[in-house]
């Protein structure tokens, strides 16, 4: 993730002299330097030292380490610090870090990869405009970004968009099973599967109406649509949806409660 927001922002125009990276691993920085060629090093409280805007990339088991590791110079310089590690909630950050850090929470999703990503953002108390601004700005790298308020919905956009890509991946590869057990070719099933979803989504996006409206005009009275539709309906797509986001969501807040004890 942290090198598709790197490559991102290198896209958009940041100069290359503005980033900065750290990884332990000398095969995974020898990589970053030829791919992206930008500086990167194995010290991440170098990094703290020279950030002004200080992107915690790391998985949410070692967030704990990594902050207590480098929460005196973060003390010290102040940086606007955005975590993208999925489940942590702010307020252990804090503790780990220490008071009065401007912190952001970010919840990108995999699409991020390919720079069609969708992140959920929540910024502390003690976050300023220009650093919303700032942070809005990094994450929109890899795509869009919205606000929440409230930081306990936060377990929800993990539940919609952070786990999404899986629903409609688990939709895509039944249409493709079903059209092959009805005599299409495999290459075809999948071409016309992966065309179909990326022409709905791209139709929704840009004609701006509800999906449901969009759905209506797609549904002509009596035709084989109606019929889809109907069948998917009656064997309670909608609630089967609901289901899936309901059980993400208590997932996501007891996972916040476990990696909050860590």
């Amino acid at each position: 993730m942290a090198r598709s927001l790197a490559k991102g922002l290198l896209a958009n125009g940041w100069e290359r002299d503005n980033l900065l990276i750290s990884d332990f691993d000398p095969a995974a920085r020898q990589r970053l330097e030829q791919v992206l060629e930008v500086e990167t090093t194995e010290s991440n409280i170098e990094i703290a030292e020279r950030a002004d805007i200080l992107v915690l990339a790391v998985k949410p088991q070692v967030l704990k380490s990594v902050a207590e590791e480098i929460a005196q110079v973060v003390q010290k310089k102040q940086p606007l610090v955005i975590s993208i590690a999925a489940g942590v909630r702010s307020a252990n950050i804090q503790d780990w870090l220490g008071d009065n850090v401007a912190l952001v929470r970010a919840m990108p999703n995999t699409p991020a990869l390919v720079g069609a990503g969708a992140t959920g953002l929540y910024a502390s108390p003690g976050v300023s405009s220009n650093q919303r601004d700032a942070a809005e700005t990094v994450l929109r790298a890899a795509g869009v970004v919205v606000w929440v308020a409230d930081e306990s919905l936060m377990d929800v956009v993990t539940a919609l968009s952070g786990s999404g890509p899986a629903y409609f991946l688990l939709v895509m590869e039944a249409l493709e099973t079903a059209a092959i057990a009805q005599g299409l070719d495999a290459e075809t099933a999948r071409l016309l599967t992966l065309e179909t979803a990326f022409g709905a989504a791209k139709m929704a996006l840009e004609d701006g109406e509800a999906p449901a409206r969009l759905r209506e005009r797609v549904t002509s009275p009596g035709g084989t649509t109606e019929q889809a539709v109907k069948s998917l309906e009656t064997n309670n797509i909608r609630a089967a949806f609901e289901q899936a986001l309901v059980a993400a969501t208590e997932r996501s807040r007891e996972l916040a409660e476990l990696l909050g004890k860590s």
